[in-house]
């Protein structure tokens, strides 16, 4: 769909809050299914996971940081002059990135720099939890963010599922089992899938009777899962057979044979809101370059398989007249050392940069270039800007419509939101986007900033806060008339460093991150 049509038309299913409200029609679950039907395909998060921990600071190279890091790496440094250069940046991509750099330059791509979480784990089981869970490190939670938030919408889940309603599965991960990320508080909301086409027909959905016990209960649960596995198994197959024609996606390519699978489904309109892919191979602790060219060996080759499965998949759902509704986002358990070693490779690190991609995104970079120690030891790592959760808690809020207080259930905690998808974006449950738009400028600020905004006439705060959710300025508080607003903000006594604006009312939050220049 064109995407002035589709948003004339969400326009058109977001006048529905405030008539349906009047009417009790307030369960999240139904509310939110009405909305899908009213965007025809709905929003759709892809999850890449890099599993093994990419090493960041070859796929998105700081090149102000390039002395630095010829002296602390160089058994795996690239050479400058086949880098890709990011314009308008002091950044570059791996040279296997150029379909990447295709979608930056086409304002199709948002770079995160250096994600990652305080007190960092370096076990790949243990972060790999950690970032699937959304939890702190020192926090145990057996459910995944993406299956709190499914739980959050669909309450009743697996009880009466799939129906007329909501026929189709809540999550598909493609692999061979389930992970914690689509784990709910009670029970698995996904389908894992291997192949669409192998389902076999539908057997017999006949209940057998259970003991009246807490063993029976089990049991019941365990039949329950699997009838509704066989039910969406054939509800997977009649999508992906309504599709007969797809763009090119490389063979011999994992990923790319995994993104093609949901491609055809969300063409063949499965109204699933939430995928997960992976590719494995990132703990590249040797070869991971070649000692006589380091624009190759295993890094170049998975990077390679991410740029090609990626740039194929967006080439088939923008061919498929879907490119406004899908987001894709990666993710890995950690970073590399900022040192290499002898073994031309990397060992397990802590931040690293994240990209989300996709029509809708808001094109640029979020964050510095991280700083380089030319002494830097094996014990060094790179610190991190972004907590993680705050790009969770950014895709919630800004493709999937959620407010604050869902958010912070959903999240655990409150985490300030960035700057991810376009402000012009209108989500399905989101009626608020204008009056919660924000901008600063200019950004980076070394004494004065404009700030811009819509005021809903309600009473409101802005102030500054820093990394770590703590106020460091008061910029306005009370109540303005309601349209466009603007303040100046001076920040000479703030100490250089990053920082977000935060406005927030009694219905809205929004925050940009600031850059404050010596």
């Amino acid at each position: 769909m064109k995407r002035r049509t589709f948003l004339h038309r969400a326009s058109h299913a977001l006048a529905a809050p405030a008539v349906m409200g009047s009417f009790g029609f307030t369960s999240s679950r139904r509310f939110s299914s009405f909305l899908r039907a009213q965007a025809e395909s709905g929003k759709v998060l892809v999850l890449i996971y890099l599993q093994g921990g990419n090493d960041g600071l070859n796929t998105v190279i700081p090149l102000d940081q390039l002395s630095a890091l010829n002296l602390v790496r160089p058994h795996v440094i690239l050479p400058e002059n086949k880098l890709l250069p990011i314009s308008g940046t002091e950044l570059a991509f791996h040279p296997a990135l150029d379909g990447f750099s295709t979608l930056y330059k086409e304002g199709k791509l948002k770079i995160i720099q250096s994600v990652g979480y305080p007190e960092q784990n370096y076990s790949h089981f243990r972060s790999t939890d950690i970032w699937m869970s959304g939890s702190d490190s020192d926090q145990l939670v057996s459910s995944g963010w993406p299956g709190r938030y499914l739980n959050h919408e669909y309450p009743d889940y697996p009880e009466g599922f799939p129906n007329a309603t909501d026929p189709d599965p809540l999550s598909i991960e493609i692999g061979y089992g389930s992970s914690m990320l689509f784990q709910g508080p009670a029970t698995s909301m996904s389908m894992v899938l291997k192949d669409p086409t192998s389902f076999h027909e539908l057997i017999d959905n006949v209940e057998e009777e259970s003991p009246d016990t807490y063993a029976g209960d089990k049991l019941k649960h365990i039949r329950l899962t699997a009838r509704q596995s066989q039910l969406y198994g054939e509800v997977v197959k009649q999508a992906a057979n309504k599709v007969t024609s797809q763009q090119h996606y490389p063979d011999n390519n994992e990923l790319a044979q995994q993104l093609k699978i949901v491609a055809r489904l969300i063409s063949g309109g499965l109204k699933t809101p939430l995928y997960m892919v992976r590719l494995g191979g990132f703990d590249t602790h040797a070869a991971q370059v070649m000692a006589s060219d380091h624009t190759l060996g295993e890094h170049a080759s998975l990077l390679a398989d991410l740029d090609n499965a990626v740039k194929a998949f967006m080439n088939d759902i923008e061919f498929m007249g879907l490119g406004d509704n899908v987001l894709g986002m990666t993710f890995s358990e950690f970073g590399r050392r900022i040192i290499s070693n002898a073994s031309l490779g990397t060992d397990h690190g802590a931040a690293a940069p994240l990209f989300v991609f996709g029509n809708q995104v808001e094109k640029g970079v979020l964050g510095t270039n991280p700083v380089i120690p030319a002494a830097a030891t094996f014990k060094d790592n790179l610190p991190w800007q972004f907590d993680f959760r705050q790009v969770y808690g950014s895709v919630l809020e800004q493709w999937f419509g959620m407010q604050l207080q869902d958010r912070a259930s959903v999240l655990m905690s409150d985490f300030s939101t960035l700057p991810i998808i376009g402000e012009d974006v209108i989500t399905a449950v989101r009626p608020d986007v204008e009056q919660s738009r924000l901008k600063v400028y200019p950004n980076p600020v070394a004494e004065m900033a404009t700030i811009d905004f819509i005021s809903s006439g309600a009473p409101m705060k802005i102030e500054a806060i820093d990394m770590l959710g703590r106020p460091v300025g008061h910029i306005f508080s009370g109540v303005l008339a309601h349209g466009n607003q603007s303040l100046q903000w001076n920040t000479r006594e703030l100490p250089a460093g990053n920082y977000y604006v935060l406005m927030q009312s009694e219905s809205t939050r929004r925050t940009v991150g600031v850059v404050k220049l010596n």
